[in-house]
């Protein structure tokens, strides 16, 4: 689950993260209101941003024409005219894609002047199962553009989730971009509250890009978290009422909203070949082999180890919401599941959907045989795979690309 910049502000704030003041708004009007105020209090400037769940904000464009989701504002009046042309408007960035999102919430911040800008996160790394912090002296820009052109810029410092980011680690990581004194004191309080947040919002990621040096209007210098990202570990929500309260759904396709419901994992893709599939691993490589055959996958759904037979309803009915399909690859491997169990849904779904397009079957494993002899007596009209090669051949063949 991501979060909006606002919210992920609040979290770090909580737990000793500096953020700047500033005040989510729905209406212009609201934000003329932080403006009068933030100005009154000595402010030069504010920044006005759209809050979605996409990166590149500030070089996006909106379908209205007007340029960029994100504003710096010398008057009240001109903060209020730039929200006035964000607010229910579509924008669109790298991250999008060509559809957009919406934008029904703004941040408006009190800004300062930026001295220097830094990169850090705290996030999972897979390879150590270990949290690490990572950090760059090249903030402000994408991190995937650093990492790829100049990986030595990229400072990873990893923690033993055992005893916690240390003192000395956060200073190592301090003083490798440079802080020194009071600022080197703030970046140890800063890094220790961002692995905070991490830790007890159950989060995969937190990235702070920009951390700015900024300057106050007395002259002091303080590190900022300008801007803020955070996903968190789905199968934790359980756990963090208080976070899950703070999804968004309207952020969110339909589909994957739907399917939730049924906790299944699936998400759309551009294709026309949908797959059902147990486990991820096996749902990846089914992907492969469709677009290896030249397919084009609709999906990926994961319908897990146990799934039941209102849940293969459920992804059928999910599947076939997508104009797009013009084909469905089922491949199931029972190690836990029972393939009878997936055969019986498959009849259950097919005849609860009317189902007319192509329907490739591959079963191998757990009661493989009740599942095939369950399909073949069903009376459906479907094509049966021998291996996953196999499958993904004839149903490549049957949508004819």
């Amino acid at each position: 689950m991501n979060l909006h910049e606002y919210q992920a502000k609040q979290l770090l704030g909580e737990r000793g993260v500096n953020v700047p003041t500033g005040a989510v708004c729905s209406t212009a009007a609201e934000v003329r209101n932080f403006a009068d105020k933030a100005f009154a209090a000595g402010s030069r400037l504010t920044v006005v941003k759209s809050q979605i769940h996409a990166g590149g904000r500030g070089k996006g464009t909106f379908k209205s024409g007007f340029q960029g989701g994100v504003k710096v504002c010398k008057t009240a009046s001109e903060s209020e005219e730039k929200a006035a042309a964000m607010l229910g408007q579509v924008l669109v960035t790298k991250q999008t894609g060509p559809d957009g999102r919406l934008v029904s919430k703004l941040l408006i911040e009190a800004a300062r002047d930026i001295k220097k800008e830094f990169y850090v996160a705290v996030l999972l790394d897979r390879q150590t199962a270990r949290p690490v912090l990572m950090a760059s002296a090249e903030g402000g820009v994408d991190i995937e553009e650093v990492a790829e052109k100049s990986p030595e810029k990229i400072l990873k410092e990893s923690i033993d989730p055992a005893v916690g980011l240390m003192a000395y680690q956060s200073r190592k990581v301090a003083q490798a971009l440079g802080l020194r004194g009071e600022l080197m004191t703030q970046a140890v309080k800063l890094f220790a509250g961002l692995y905070k947040t991490w830790l007890d919002c159950d989060a995969a990621m937190i990235e702070i890009n920009p951390l700015a040096i900024m300057v106050e209007n007395d002259g002091k210098e303080v590190l900022v978290a300008v801007d803020a990202k955070m996903s968190l570990d789905d199968n934790a929500l359980y756990r963090q009422p208080k976070i899950a309260a703070m999804r968004d759904l309207a952020e969110e396709a339909a589909l994957e909203i739907e399917a939730s419901k049924f906790n299944l994992n699936y998400i759309k893709l551009d294709g026309n070949i949908a797959c059902l599939v147990n486990g991820a691993g096996l749902a990846m490589a089914t992907m492969d082999i469709i677009q290896h055959f030249g397919g084009n996958p609709a999906n990926f759904l994961d319908v897990g180890g146990g799934a039941s037979r209102e849940q293969v309803t459920a992804a059928f009915k999910i599947i076939l919401s997508d104009p797009n399909v013009k084909g469905i690859f089922v491949n199931i491997f029972g190690g836990i599941m029972d393939c009878n169990i997936i055969a019986t849904g498959i009849v259950a779904a097919v005849k609860e959907t009317g189902l007319t397009l192509p329907l490739v079957v591959r079963l191998e494993g757990n009661n493989v045989l009740a599942g095939k002899k369950n399909l073949a007596e069903s009376g459906l009209t479907l094509i049966t795979g021998d291996s996953m090669a196999d499958a993904a051949q004839k149903v490549v063949k049957a949508v004819g690309k």
